[in-house]
């Protein structure tokens, strides 16, 4: 648990000369600080432009993409809506290779390894997101598919955990291999949970994989910092069209894939850099595995019943109905889909609360341990006091409710 070599104020100066030297400066693998933004640009303009096709083309294909389900526990939309907002994503990655590849071929390799392994996770959420008849436990396999693969062909695997008994497990070559086809299926089926309010999922991936490229370029590897700003720019040409219109959902083949790209890249800075804490990843994804973990626990526990039984009482589902009383009284669409995006900043924030610790201390394990055992405590008071209807007052926006229809056609008359 010890810290590396760098001390904070040589960072700052080594991140001041970098921009000073150079044009902006560059890394060691030679990419430009305007260089390792153009994967971002192009990936944003290209998921923006196939999002929005998918959206106006959804007369076509909508008897197969639509979202028909108003009534299910997890549903909280008013009109059917397509679910294939992964496919965006996917191609803003794709078509980010080539300026990738230009830049620097080991990040364009990289990142073709990433897509290429990615196929079995995004195939067999986009295919449940058309077919609605892929079971949860077929969608996991084929997500530890995608991260078996990562580990054959990329090296991308867990070697040190700084966790007493894991660091011996994760000696030899298949307890590492294990242990990391666990944790990237578990975190990718995460964000899958969590994706249940527009721009929910897709902004709390982007803030992650804010940290890495962060943390990336502060190590001096800039490779993986240009895959994570590729990354956000696919998901902010999504988050356009989802957030707060809700005009499209990341569906399962887009969440697993995000929770497949952000794990493995936190998984390659580790491999690629020592200094960095091996609790780094964990910390920064603690939200949606959290939920998963906690989720499991109260379904199997304190209901008696099956864990992958869906339920409508996630911390994000209650912040929906028992925090945004603001939008009571009024049914209309406008409303409900309001009151559906005012929610997700909540949860932003929640996200955040570990993110900022991971990117401000990535090369200390013990105070990483000391603000996952933060978070949890966090999380789960705030999820008791939410559930017995005793929010926070922070939590209830200093807003009038909508006035009932009745009310206005009153008064408009």
């Amino acid at each position: 648990m010890g810290r590396s070599t760098v001390q904070p104020a040589n960072r700052a100066q080594v991140a001041i000369l970098g921009l000073v030297e150079g044009g902006l400066g560059t890394g060691r693998a030679g990419i430009s600080t305007i260089a390792a933004v153009l994967p971002l640009l192009f990936a944003f303009a290209v998921s923006l432009a196939v999002t929005l096709m998918v959206i106006r083309s959804a007369k076509t294909h909508g008897r197969f993409s639509l979202d028909h389900d108003l009534s299910g526990p997890q549903k909280f939309h008013s009109s059917a809506v397509p679910r294939v907002g992964g496919i965006g994503i996917v191609a803003g990655l794709a078509c980010a290779l080539p300026a990738l590849w230009a830049m620097d071929p080991a990040a364009g390799r990289i990142a073709a390894g990433l897509l290429l392994c990615g196929l079995p996770a995004v195939g067999a959420g986009l295919v449940e997101d058309l077919t609605k008849r892929v079971s949860p436990r077929l969608r996991l396999l084929a997500t530890a598919l995608s991260a078996a693969l990562t580990v054959w062909f990329l090296d991308a695997a867990i070697t040190r955990t700084d966790i007493p008994g894991l660091d011996w497990l994760v000696g030899f070559g298949p307890g590492a291999a294990l242990l990391t086809v666990f944790a990237v299926a578990g975190i990718a089926n995460s964000v899958n949970i969590i994706d249940g309010f527009n721009g929910l999922a897709s902004m709390c991936v982007v803030i992650m994989l804010a940290s890495v490229a962060y943390v990336a370029f502060q190590v001096g590897d800039p490779v993986i910092g240009t895959l994570a700003l590729a990354g956000i720019g696919a998901v902010l040409g999504f988050f356009v069209w989802n957030f707060p219109a809700g005009l499209i959902f990341l569906g399962d083949g887009g969440a697993y894939f995000l929770g497949f790209f952000v794990a493995e890249l936190s998984i390659l800075l580790l491999v690629r850099n020592p200094g960095v804490s091996p609790l780094f990843p964990l910390l920064v994804c603690v939200y949606p595995v959290f939920e998963t973990l906690f989720s499991i626990y109260r379904r199997r526990f304190l209901r008696a019943v099956p864990p992958s039984m869906p339920d409508g009482i996630h911390l994000h589902s209650l912040i929906y109905r028992r925090v945004m009383r603001w939008a009571v009284g009024d049914k209309g669409a406008k409303a409900l889909t309001r009151r559906n995006s005012m929610t997700s900043p909540y949860l932003w924030l929640l996200c955040m609360f570990s993110v900022i610790p991971a990117t401000l201390f990535w090369d200390n394990s013990l105070l990483m341990a000391v603000f996952l055992a933060l978070f949890g405590f966090t999380y789960v008071a705030l999820y008791w006091r939410i559930v017995r209807f005793k929010a926070p007052r922070w939590m209830h926006r200093p807003v009038s409710r909508p006035m009932p229809l009745r009310e206005r056609d009153n008064r408009s008359t």
